[in-house]
């Protein structure tokens, strides 16, 4: 994660500090981190790009008939794991870039559909767009066969100390193995519902604050799974309380300068973040099957429990989708509320910077604030103020996804149609199955 490292750097790590495997990881459509373990003397051939792997076992890659792709280590994104067992090797990981076998970036790759966005930024002349992720997660119970329970940890709330939050330890780990691999944690802190967590981390440009994201997810689950704790991502476990988000900061750079920051503006805020937040807005409702992109995403998304289910921006009211934080100068930023860390953020970040890029491209004008709360407006009034909800289901999201053509820009035609493919499936395994809640509801009175 730190500096730039070379071949010949990791070479010499790796036999110094007694690597005996290395983990090659990638990320597929579904945002699942794949990888392929290669011993050390293997190590060589992975940095000259020759690893091969079969694309078409991986959900959403490629047909059987063009599996063959390789893989290409990112050297800056070298780490040794913290953990193992003692006197049987370390192991590393590199993340990777996924090439066809004529050596082209593959198009359906989640890292370089991202990349892809980035190029578009930069031809804007944004150097770097950066990204504070705050990703929260649960953690319950493992029974004694290491399943998950619905048994929660503790009973804390938010910011609770010891010793209601018996996570406490398990995130002081946590962030300890983190910052072992050289993550910058700010914070770290129990969440408003019982059992829930967030560790917020140090902003970076979107590629390594997506390849921390997905870091951070395997050393959460390895880290809980010590203390006889079950990690979940999932939005939403437990009903009546609130679920878990990743909400996203994020500003872009011309060098050293925030693009987004104007001194003489009465809010601070250039024109450059006024337009890109329009874009925001605008596209939002068709983000959202990327951003949110499970079931049970939308379980999150309701009124009362904290998460923003409007379409709408202020700069100190918590209820609308986006809220622009008090940091002026170099820390001014949007915070985009609804993302979920069930979201592939490789993807996630690559559709709203998009939406963002639309709205400077276009200068689309910015809806005025909101200032009240929104959970306390009737549809009369919010209609309006001009206010719009997020879909209320996966298929609907779908379907604004579907009919989007900056979204489907963004995302490339092999991975809209395979992610799509693969959630519209999900959706009618959902819509089909007859739930505990029907069988309560009817059986008795029907």
């Amino acid at each position: 994660m730190g500096s730039k490292y070379t071949k010949e750097d990791i070479l010499r790590i790796a036999e110094q500090e007694n690597v005996a495997y290395i983990r090659l990881l990638f990320t597929d459509l579904m945002g699942t981190i794949k990888n392929v373990e290669i011993p050390r003397s293997q190590l060589n051939k992975a940095l000259d790009n020759k690893m091969m792997f079969d694309g078409s076992t991986i959900e959403g890659f490629v047909r059987i008939e063009e599996s063959d792709m390789y893989l290409h280590p990112d050297l800056s994104t070298w780490v040794i794991y913290p953990w193992g067992a003692p006197g049987e090797g370390k192991v590393a990981g590199l993340t990777c870039d996924i090439y066809n076998a004529d050596k082209t970036p593959f198009e359906g790759d989640p890292r370089g559909i991202l990349k892809r966005v980035l190029k578009e930024a930069e031809e804007l002349g944004f150097t770097s767009f950066n990204i504070g992720p705050e990703p929260e997660f649960f953690l319950f119970k493992s029974d004694e066969n290491g399943e998950p329970t619905l048994n929660l940890n503790d009973k804390g709330g938010y910011f609770d100390l010891a010793p209601l939050d018996l996570g406490e330890n398990c995130r002081r780990d946590i962030v300890l193995t983190l910052d072992r691999m050289g993550f910058e944690v700010e914070a770290s802190h129990h969440e408003v519902a019982p059992g829930q967590h967030e560790i917020d981390f140090k902003y970076a440009d979107a590629v390594k604050a997506a390849d921390q994201i997905q870091t951070f997810k395997l050393v959460v689950k390895n880290v809980a799974r010590r203390y006889g704790l079950h990690a979940t991502f999932m939005p939403k476990p437990l009903f009546g309380v609130s679920g878990s988000g990743m909400h996203c900061h994020q500003s872009l750079f011309r060098g050293s300068e925030n693009a987004f920051y104007n001194e003489s503006d009465k809010l601070g805020l250039s024109e450059t973040a006024r337009y890109y937040l329009a874009g925001i807005l605008k596209h939002a409702r068709s983000f959202t099957a990327i951003t949110n992109p499970l079931v049970n995403s939308y379980k999150r998304l309701v009124p009362g429990y904290e998460a923003p289910c409007y379409v709408a921006w202020s700069p100190q009211n918590r209820s609308p989708l986006v809220r622009i934080p008090a940091s002026r100068g170099l820390s001014t930023r949007i915070e985009v509320r609804s993302p979920d860390p069930a979201a592939n953020p490789y993807l996630a970040l690559a559709v709203m910077l998009k939406a963002g890029l639309d709205g400077i491209k276009n200068k689309l004008q910015l809806p005025p604030q909101t200032d009240r709360n929104i959970y306390v407006m009737d549809e009369v009034e919010r209609e309006a103020a001009g206010i719009t909800n997020l879909p209320t289901n996966l298929h609907e999201a779908l379907q604004y996804l579907k009919n989007n053509p900056v979204m489907i820009e963004a995302l490339g035609e092999h991975a809209l149609e395979h992610f799509v493919e693969a959630k519209e499936i999900e959706w009618d395994m959902f819509r089909t199955a007859v739930h505990q809640w029907e069988r309560d509801q009817y059986m008795s009175i029907y």
